[in-house]
């Protein structure tokens, strides 16, 4: 009777070649950078849900809930006015000067907090990365989507503050929606940076506060802006005028204060630092946190 046994068609082949040759990748591979935008794309939804869980979650026990969100921020201008306003006068320089304060605090604690958080983004998650399949930028994403949300309601509170003090109500209005949506592009390619980082470097929440605080004081938001021309040699000012921060912030008071001091006297200039940032950090934050998508949750 004749053989009729069939050969092993793996046979000879090596372990990887067989793996190729029935589609099988290697746990936890880094997928292309195509590949991997189209799959966060298909997660958006998740990243809006989970962005509103942690808004929600995040006041929850709070008894004034998500008013807190305002609050906070108002306080701090409080006693920022109370030191730099009264006790230093760095109100005689400036017209409106709490409207001026307010709104760099404002700007700047949508940035100060993303980056505070984004640090831990992959290492106080690593449950849900252990468990579940997804696009780990989602996280970090997610985290500059809840700081958004948030910034739209304190906002709200800046316009009050704005024309109770006297602003008038004006068409420059219209720019703090592209400033503020070029400072998210910031954010989040920043936050993603910082997620990769903080994903190595545990103790890198430790040192932010520290970083972030003196980044504040070098991006004019308790005092008025002249003082860097004034007290600084012309380099040090032409390094300062690129400060991101510093950018953002000037263009939302360019646009809702009548006499803000300004750094910078030429505002398209202003306005190509501050898209040149959101660019460059944007992407690069993303390049730099896709190329560790496979370090995510390993150790």
């Amino acid at each position: 009777m004749a053989n009729t046994t069939l050969a092993d068609p793996d046979s000879g082949l090596t372990p990887a070649q067989v793996a190729a040759r029935h589609g099988l990748r290697v746990a936890g591979e880094r997928p292309s950078l195509r590949r991997y935008s189209g799959e966060l794309w298909r997660y958006r939804h998740f990243v809006a849900a989970y962005a509103n869980a942690k808004l929600t979650a995040s006041f929850s026990n709070a008894r004034l809930g998500q008013l807190w969100q305002v609050l906070t921020p108002l306080s701090n201008a409080a006693v920022y006015y109370l030191i730099f306003g009264v006790v230093l006068e760095q109100s005689r320089d400036i017209p409106n000067f709490i409207a001026y304060l307010t709104t760099g605090l404002f700007i700047f604690n949508f940035t100060q907090t993303t980056v505070q958080q984004g640090t831990q983004a992959i290492s106080g998650n690593l449950g849900l990365i252990r468990a579940l399949h997804f696009p780990r930028a989602c996280l970090p994403l997610a985290i500059t989507a809840t700081q958004f949300q948030q910034l739209l309601g304190s906002l709200l509170v800046l316009v009050g503050i704005v024309v109770v003090t006297g602003e008038p109500i004006t068409l420059m209005w219209l720019m703090l929606v592209p400033a503020v949506l070029l400072q998210t592009v910031f954010n989040a390619g920043l936050t993603m940076a910082m997620a990769r980082l903080g994903a190595k470097a545990s103790d890198l929440k430790q040192v932010m506060p520290f970083v972030l605080r003196a980044w504040m004081y070098g991006s004019g938001v308790l005092y008025s802006v002249e003082l860097f021309s004034n007290n600084l040699p012309g380099w040090a000012v032409g390094i300062v005028q690129f400060n991101p921060m510093l950018v953002y912030i000037e263009l939302a008071r360019t646009a809702l204060l009548e006499q803000a001091p300004l750094l910078n006297d030429s505002l398209l200039l202003t306005w190509l630092i501050a898209a040149g940032w959101a660019v460059v950090m944007g992407i690069g934050g993303y390049l730099f946190f896709w190329r560790g998508e496979q370090e995510y949750g390993r150790g």
